[in-house]
């Protein structure tokens, strides 16, 4: 069975951040991930997740400013210094929290720029990502997401882009984020998407569809997906980034079986 990281951005939402290490590892997960650990000094996250005895699974670059919807900064012409100074920041984080994959969002579709222009952008600030990340042995992971109803506007919004653009940074230490909620959405095929490319997959998430609840509670077969990584002999996480029903601990049913 695949190993489970919670998303604590998602879950245990109802407790203060700096108690959710501890809830999530209460709850049986032995990883955590969330979207951006920033709003905190690295030193005090690596104490909780010392004292929960939790592994530090994933976080995002900082992606510009979340608040007013900027949504990454990988893709933005004219704004290379400042993705340069993201990484350094991810950089110094995952040091400290010994984590060893972090994921770098594209960013929204600017107005006035061609894809060409938008795509040489993308490509040579992942490469300067991975170089960096290179230095201490991390992975920099690329996640194709639904821009039909989650993150309209967003601008890598295909897995085959995703693998297109894979071969066009030509890293070995960036790898694909596999969220199969957002798969399902964009494309579906889930066990053919999977199959086709385990060997470029860094990291995994999970949601149900619709709604992004936990597993179990939509359309997705996620016993056989899980069921099909071991065939696949996938090793990584399963981050799980899914907004719970009612409460986090109400909706962990799935988990046990």
């Amino acid at each position: 069975m695949p190993k489970f990281a919670a998303n604590l951005s998602f879950l245990f939402a109802d407790r203060p951040f700096s108690e959710r290490f501890a809830a999530a590892a209460a709850a049986g997960f032995r990883g955590v991930e969330y979207l951006f650990p920033y709003d905190w000094p690295a030193h005090d996250v690596a104490d909780w997740l010392r004292d929960a005895d939790v592994e530090q699974v994933l976080f995002n670059l900082p992606p510009g400013d979340w608040a007013a919807g900027e949504r990454g900064l990988a893709c933005l012409p004219h704004r290379q210094g400042e993705f340069a100074e993201s990484v350094e920041q991810a950089l110094d984080y995952a040091m400290i929290l010994d984590c060893e994959r972090v994921h770098c969002m594209a960013g929204l579709r600017p107005a006035g720029h061609d894809e060409a222009e938008l795509e040489a952008t993308y490509v040579a600030n992942l490469r300067h990502a991975a170089d960096r990340f290179a230095t201490i042995g991390a992975t920099v992971t690329i996640e194709p997401i639904n821009s039909r109803i989650d993150m309209p506007g967003y601008w890598l919004d295909g897995v085959d882009k995703a693998i297109r653009l894979l071969d066009a940074v030509d890293r070995d230490n960036v790898k694909l984020q596999l969220d199969l909620y957002h798969a399902q959405i964009i494309q579906g095929d889930l066990a053919r998407t999977l199959e086709a490319h385990i060997g470029r997959i860094g990291h995994v998430q999970i949601a149900d569809n619709p709604g992004r609840h936990e597993p179990g509670s939509g359309e997705i077969n996620y016993p056989f997906l899980f069921a099909l990584l071991d065939r696949l002999g996938y090793a990584g996480w399963v981050g799980c980034e899914y907004k719970p029903l009612t409460t986090t601990e109400a909706g962990l049913g799935w988990l046990p079986r």
